[in-house]
């Protein structure tokens, strides 16, 4: 087999057969041209070999064409499946990483009520009798029990109308349309979802501002629920999307997050 060279033509030049000539003397047979022979055997073999190396390239041609036609469809069906499937425009609250976020703070909340127990009332202390004072009378025992059962009633009374969340009544309607174009305002500001593309949404979102509004203090996150109209992931969607737009602030408060009125000027 003849051996491959890399540089086909580069042993038949004009300087390689004017050397050859010379070297093989005045012997060159009947025709004087018998040096040749070997040169152009040489010449066969390396013109055998560019074929070759030629009908390779074209072997790799149809191959790169081949494999740019297959990827082009691979692109083309990227491209289609983009405009053909219809994909989420954002995150649904039931399995997005919120879920996280209101697991901690529950947990923190449970872990803070467990560390943190109710302190024990103190015991009544017995009021000392002055001995000069005189000994009621049955009569008078019932009348001083009904006057001390009242403040007791007027205080719990009270006590349950300042429970944090709790709606009070509007005394006249203009507190209540001034109470319903700050709700507005809020909400005015808030995503288009809820702003009407979403009536329901739209009232648990008032139902918060309102719970909102009448606790100074601030709320927490399981005191704005109200199932099952208003459940725990529906109240933490508002509440998050009213601290994005800085109407209500949140800080920490023994472990689970507050969330305090603030407003929009």
């Amino acid at each position: 087999m003849a051996r491959e060279h890399r540089t086909p033509l580069r042993r038949v030049s004009h300087g390689s057969l004017s050397a050859l000539a010379r070297s093989t003397g005045t012997d060159n047979g009947p025709t004087g041209l018998d040096f040749l022979e070997p040169a152009f055997t040489e010449f066969a073999d390396e013109a055998a070999t560019m074929h070759r190396n030629v009908q390779r390239m074209g072997d790799l041609y149809d191959t790169l064409e081949t494999f740019n036609e297959s990827f082009c469809s691979f692109l083309y069906a990227l491209n289609m499946n983009a405009y053909t499937v219809e994909w989420p425009q954002a995150p649904r609250p039931d399995v997005s990483f919120r879920l996280g976020e209101e697991r901690a703070e529950l947990a923190a909340a449970r872990a803070a009520s467990q560390r943190t127990p109710a302190p024990p009332s103190p015991p009544p202390q017995a009021q000392q009798v002055d001995p000069r004072e005189p000994t009621p009378s049955p009569d008078e025992d019932v009348g001083h029990a009904e006057i001390s059962t009242r403040p007791g009633a007027q205080s719990s009374a009270s006590n349950a109308r300042a429970k944090p969340g709790a709606k009070p009544k509007a005394t006249t309607a203009k507190e209540k349309k001034e109470r319903m174009n700050a709700i507005d305002k809020v909400i005015n500001a808030l995503p288009l979802e809820y702003r009407g593309s979403e009536p329901r949404l739209r009232e648990n979102m008032e139902t918060i501002i309102s719970k909102l509004m009448d606790a100074p203090k601030g709320l927490r996150v399981t005191e704005c629920i109200s199932p099952p109209e208003l459940p725990q992931a529906r109240a933490n969607k508002c509440l998050i999307a009213l601290v994005n737009r800085k109407a209500v602030k949140k800080t920490s408060a023994g472990g689970a997050a507050l969330y305090t009125w603030v407003g929009i000027a």
